[in-house]
């Protein structure tokens, strides 16, 4: 993640642009040049040349490649659970009460947000990452596992957690496929049919605990409540 500057008395809000400015310019360079080249083949130089910047900053502003990788990767997953959340939070305003339905409105959401940010989805499903991402990745499916199975009122029992498991991969498999639709129309019809196989899993999903669920290990829609 970036680093926080420290503000002085003087001046604080003037060098916190400059560096809010420089942090974007290096994360916009890097997803550039990552999503051309892949992480491996991506060169510190290329970055900071695209940026306008220098090597200096850009290991003072994160720490070196890798940061800047997970750094992206820490602000697609935010934008995918803030679509989401609001997403399920409108409904809820326009009366929709049925966890199920609520869990679709979060993962239609999520699954457009992976065609908004493609390059970025196909990025980081690629297996091109720095070491431990994929721990990392796998850690933050389970806790989006947890989320699912708040949203959806599950109880406990480990057959709800499978269930919530599922549902949560099929929402994040399909989030793939859709960043890799040749078109806007195509990824909307993957969306469609993306939550048409969760409306049926939670159809006929009732688990040993009487609930029923309506989110891959990479993320899902739910809400945290």
């Amino acid at each position: 993640m970036p680093r926080s500057p420290r503000d002085g008395p003087a001046g604080g809000a003037w060098q916190w642009s400059r560096t809010a400015q420089t942090q974007r310019a290096l994360l916009d360079a890097a997803r550039q040049v990552f999503t051309e080249r892949g992480f491996a083949e991506a060169s510190i130089a290329d970055i900071v040349q695209r940026a306008g910047s220098s090597v200096g900053s850009l290991y003072h502003h994160f720490g070196g490649k890798s940061e800047l990788f997970l750094a992206l990767w820490h602000e697609h997953q935010l934008a995918h659970e803030e679509a989401a959340s609001q997403a399920v939070a409108e409904a809820g305003k326009n009366g929709v009460t049925d966890p199920g339905q609520l869990f679709e409105a979060g993962a239609r959401a999520y699954l457009q947000g992976s065609w908004q940010r493609r390059d970025l989805a196909l990025l980081f499903a690629s297996g091109d990452a720095p070491p431990g991402f994929e721990v990392m990745r796998r850690h933050h499916g389970r806790e989006w596992i947890g989320r699912n199975d708040s949203l959806l009122h599950l109880t406990d029992v480990p057959e709800d957690r499978v269930y919530a498991a599922i549902l949560t991969s099929l929402i994040g498999e399909g989030s793939y496929e859709v960043a890799g639709a040749r078109s806007r129309r195509q990824a909307e019809s993957v969306i469609d049919a993306v939550i048409e196989y969760a409306r049926r899993l939670m159809q006929g999903g009732s688990t040993a605990g009487g609930s029923t669920a309506g989110g891959s290990s990479e993320g899902g829609p739910a809400t945290g409540g």
